[in-house]
């Protein structure tokens, strides 16, 4: 795709990055037929070829409106068409710039921006965040249907164990799965211990970043990253071999530090090293695969109840992390048995405070993705993703869990 960037941004890093991944487009529009926007819509400004060629348009002078903005707002950022196109081209990159632009030209109107003020607010202050949700939790029996559905029931995380020497490995904690799945970093914590390896935390450290950048605060992202970065390196410097990560959004977040400080020369080199040691826990476990084997052919047979489980894999693992069948193939290794889901690349809505800020559509996959995991007759779903589980659990009586828990639980049956 030919482009003549205007002066505002030709010269600029975000233009040059922008120029090149537009130069790789080639306007084929295999994107289309995979991105879940254009499915519920049908318009082709609500699809990646669409969204491209209004981005272009945009740096290239073009006037900037409020519609552009709707578009760009409605896009998920599932990156599944980035899986699928032929020409590699980089959308969630270019995405992020066109947005940058035209949050900077058209901003938006005074209840947009309390409402995402807001929700940076509550979900990245821990002392506001954790006492409002658990006394939800408490109160759920009595609160309204779609009010309780939005909260997980309360779950004990059980015991964590304490951490040993030999290897080890740093957990991210983030923001607000602690207080609504505290049960999940213990239970990764179990398994790993399983295996020889103590999870430990850094106590500074604390929101990856995803959820201010998502919400045009990429500042504050950058701040994110920046604290957890410090807190992570004495760790490795130590002897910590990787930083281990259960949210796959987070894992997604943490892998792009390298790219979101790399103007930072106080903070480049470090940001490159915590991005190329950030491992999602499945790629964990696959590793050691033969210890984990070992360990399940000492276990009982999985009972005939519990076999069927249907794996709703996150948009942020197999799209944005690359990580395919490995979750699936722990889970068989493990004695389950996986159910079909249909158009599994599809997105369930969640994306970080997508849900929040474009409920329709949300709510419209969050049913098509349920009714696709749940054709199977499966008597468990599990995800990999804090966001899809409590945006799936809200909309189903099945039983929603995070994969390393069903794992945890076969590992001490």
């Amino acid at each position: 795709m030919q482009t003549r960037l205007a002066d505002f941004i030709r010269d600029t890093p975000a233009g040059r990055e922008a120029d090149a991944i537009l130069r790789a487009c080639v306007h084929c529009g295999f994107c289309t037929a995979t991105c879940p926007t254009y499915q519920l819509l049908g318009d082709e400004l609500d699809g990646p070829r669409g969204r491209i060629y209004q981005i272009k348009e945009l740096l290239e002078g073009a006037p900037v409106t409020v519609k552009t903005q709707l578009h760009l707002d409605r896009c998920l950022a599932c990156r599944s068409c980035e899986t699928t196109c032929p020409s590699g081209v980089r959308y969630s990159r270019l995405l992020d710039i066109g947005r940058s632009v035209v949050a900077d030209r058209v901003g938006r109107s005074a209840g947009a921006r309390l409402q995402r003020a807001l929700l940076k607010r509550l979900l990245l202050t821990t002392w506001l965040f954790a006492p409002a949700y658990r006394l939800g939790q408490w109160l759920r029996p009595a609160l309204p249907g779609r009010l309780a559905a939005m909260l997980l029931p309360r779950r004990a995380p059980g015991v964590r164990p304490a951490a040993r020497g030999g290897r080890r490995m740093i957990a991210l904690a983030g923001c607000v799965q602690p207080t609504m799945a505290p049960n999940i970093n213990a239970a990764a914590a179990r398994v790993l211990a399983a295996l020889g390896i103590s999870l430990i935390e850094a106590p500074r450290a604390g929101c990856c970043g995803a959820l201010p950048f998502h919400l045009d605060d990429v500042e504050a992202a950058r701040d994110l990253a920046r604290r957890n970065i410090d807190a992570w390196c004495p760790l490795l410097e130590a002897g910590a071999e990787a930083i281990v990560i259960t949210a796959s959004g987070c894992g997604v977040q943490v892998r792009d530090y390298a790219h979101l400080l790399a103007d930072d020369p106080d903070y480049a080199s470090r940001a490159a090293r915590v991005a190329l040691l950030a491992r999602d826990v499945s790629e964990i476990i696959l590793a050691e695969q033969p210890a984990l084997l070992t360990l399940l052919a000492a276990l009982p047979p999985v009972a005939a109840e519990e076999q069927r489980i249907a794996f709703h894999a996150p948009c942020t693992l197999q799209h944005g992390q690359g990580i395919r069948g490995v979750v699936e193939a722990l889970l068989a290794a493990a004695g389950y048995q996986l159910t079909m889901v249909p158009d599994s690349h599809l997105c369930c809505g969640s994306a970080g405070t997508y849900s929040v800020l474009q409920p329709e559509l949300a709510l419209r996959l969050r049913d098509n993705k349920l009714a696709a995991l749940s054709s199977g007759r499966p008597e468990l779903i599990v995800t990999a993703n804090i966001g899809c589980l409590a945006h799936l659990q809200a909309g189903t009586a099945l039983s929603v869990r995070h994969w390393i828990e069903t794992l945890d639980a076969r590992l001490r049956s």
